[in-house]
């Protein structure tokens, strides 16, 4: 009855997004086909932020997994307590005994589902050859959304505007030696093939006007009611694809719109997990502009889980007993 306790750097070395971003694929599959088990996200909210409650179960076709991840987002963190804006810790068990199998870091596991599962939608609905890449936000989810859309597309040109030239400077350094990378505004950001906006903003930053006329968008930060990145006319024209209904109304990009009635049902395309299951089309055209409504689903989290479990346990990484 072996346990592991997994760091960030441990979940950061046993998930590549190589193999991440298939696994999050799978579970958007067995949630369409009802192979899973997921309750709602629960909140607890406190002064200074909250906490979030996220337990799955994912049966996909060649694995099995469950768990749950106990995540907190606290806005002031990095400024006041030099911490990430995210924590969380993953509790990974064994579905047929209840064995917890590995106690992670949660935070990292965040940053690379999150990322993988804008991959798993950028590879269904951004254009077969798309090379550029634009930011909206420089925070630590730009680089995990670069690093898990580059295996699903051959990304050769970057570009990331953000208001903290500290922040896009890092960068810019980080990714210099693999891209060709640059500084530039929101409009420059936006014209480019594969847009992620990955910002904590209550107030459009991004309109229709930005966009290039192929541009598939992953709008990434909106998390909480009344949040959202895209202005109103993006979101009534583009083709809108959402990760799960009740957790996008509720906190997710289209969560305004939808409370003011400016949208409803028949200005949702589809379901991510529909298009990979093949029920619904992705991209269809080379014209026009997708956008990809990303709530965050614990299933994502499983998936990204049972990868770097796997990993670990084929790896160096020392277990113990957990019950001893």
């Amino acid at each position: 009855m072996e346990t592991f306790i997994l760091s960030g750097s441990d979940v950061a070395t046993y998930s590549p997004m190589t193999d991440v971003v298939p696994a999050v694929e799978d579970a958007f599959a067995a949630y369409e086909t009802d192979a899973v088990e997921m309750p709602a996200k629960s909140y607890v909210d406190v002064p200074t932020g909250d906490f979030r409650s996220m337990p799955a179960f994912v049966g996909a076709d060649s694995w099995e997994a469950a768990g749950v991840k106990w995540v907190s987002v606290h806005p002031d963190n990095p400024g006041t307590h030099d911490l990430p804006t995210v924590l969380g810790v993953m509790v990974y068990s064994d579905p047929a005994t209840g064995l917890p199998l590995a106690i992670m870091d949660g935070t990292e596991l965040t940053m690379r589902r999150t990322g993988a599962a804008a991959a798993v939608a950028t590879d269904h609905l951004a254009v077969a050859d798309a090379t550029s890449m634009g930011f909206v936000g420089a925070g630590v989810q730009s680089y995990a959304q670069l690093k898990a859309v580059s295996t699903v597309r051959p990304i050769e040109e970057v570009v990331v505007s953000d208001p903290d030239d500290d922040r896009v400077e890092q960068f810019v350094d980080t990714f210099a030696d693999e891209f060709s990378v640059r500084p530039g505004d929101v409009g420059d950001a936006a014209a480019c093939d594969v847009l992620s906006t990955v910002t904590p903003v209550e107030d459009p930053i991004v309109s229709a006007a930005d966009l290039g006329g192929r541009t598939h968008v992953n709008a990434i930060g909106a998390d909480a009611p009344g949040k959202r990145e895209l202005a109103a006319d993006v979101i009534n024209t583009a083709k809108l694809v959402i990760d799960d209904h009740e957790q996008c109304i509720h906190s997710g990009e289209i969560n305004v719109p939808w409370s003011e009635g400016l949208i409803d049902e028949s200005d949702i395309d589809a379901e991510l997990g529909e298009i990979v299951t093949g029920q619904r089309d992705g991209r269809v055209a080379v014209d026009g502009v997708t956008v990809f409504d990303s709530t965050g689903l614990a299933i994502q989290d499983v998936a990204a889980a049972h990868i770097v479990y796997e990993a670990a346990r084929d790896g160096d990484v020392e277990a113990f007993d957990f019950f001893a």
